[in-house]
């Protein structure tokens, strides 16, 4: 079985195509179980919506998934003239498409490489997506540029040390597991300010869920930072015993801990 727990970022541009097809693949099949299991990204949703400016007639949803905050923020700008959501992954729109019957359009796209015109948006909203973007700066580059003057981006992304414990149950001794890159607060905010964005705002926070079990744990991140295999790497019986025994010692009252650093990002153009 191919394993679930580690990822591997592109390391040049030569292979940034075949990351992308990869996650967008990993992502599709993820779909049709994705909102049941997305427990902790629903509840990390929550924070982007205390910041929701009062009004926003044209919005982007980065990286929408199933669409489900899309829709939460169609029906919350009732008076919209456009909702968008966008996703790298097919099958994530499909899954949208039937599971909202909302006026929002649909859009099979790249983060990095948006396709809209300058000055397109009031708001752009995406919730744990752009952690899955190789290149951060051109990614705050094109969000800064579709929106429009004075505007504003809410961006939930992850900070290290997040699925901490995930990297230690799957390490192998003198190899830890390989999840993905997370970027730091400074590094957010350079981005930010290299983008453009004249207000920036970060926000830190650990966010800490429990699982029965190591089954559970893994269902509960897909789609976050650590489903998408090394090419070729497959699990063996050992290695799942290990795992299984490593987070074991981590169990607290509760059931097994998974922990996330959210980050969120108040910018405005």
């Amino acid at each position: 079985m191919t394993t679930a727990a580690m990822a591997t970022e592109p390391t040049d541009h030569a292979d940034a195509a075949g990351w992308r097809a990869r996650v967008a693949h990993a992502f599709s099949r993820a779909a049709p179980h994705y909102s049941s299991r997305a427990t902790a990204q629903h509840i990390m949703s929550e924070r982007l919506l205390t910041h929701l400016p009062d009004k926003a007639e044209c919005l982007l949803d980065l990286g929408c998934g199933p669409g489900d905050l899309t829709a939460r923020l169609a029906r919350h700008y009732s008076d919209h003239q456009r909702v968008e959501g966008l996703d790298l992954a097919p099958g994530m729109l499909d899954e949208a498409r039937r599971r909202h019957t909302e006026s929002i359009h649909w859009i099979c796209g790249d983060a990095g490489m948006l396709p809209h015109a300058d000055a397109s948006f009031d708001l752009v909203v995406s919730n744990l997506a752009i952690q899955w973007c190789p290149d951060l700066d051109s990614v705050l580059a094109d969000i800064h540029r579709v929106l429009k003057p004075g505007r504003r981006a809410l961006l939930n992304t992850l900070a290290p040390g997040t699925l901490r414990e995930v990297g230690l149950a799957w390490s192998h001794p003198g190899r830890p597991a390989a999840l993905l890159d997370f970027h730091d607060v400074a590094r957010h905010r350079l981005a930010a300010r290299r983008a453009g964005f004249r207000h920036i705002d970060l926000e830190q926070r650990e966010e800490r869920f429990h699982y029965p079990d190591l089954n559970a744990v893994m269902a509960s991140i897909k789609g976050v930072g650590a489903q998408v295999a090394r090419p070729g790497r497959r699990l063996t019986r050992t290695d799942l015993a290990r795992a299984r025994c490593r987070y074991e010692t981590l169990r607290e009252a509760p059931g097994l801990p998974v922990t996330y650093h959210l980050l969120t990002l108040m910018l405005e153009r």
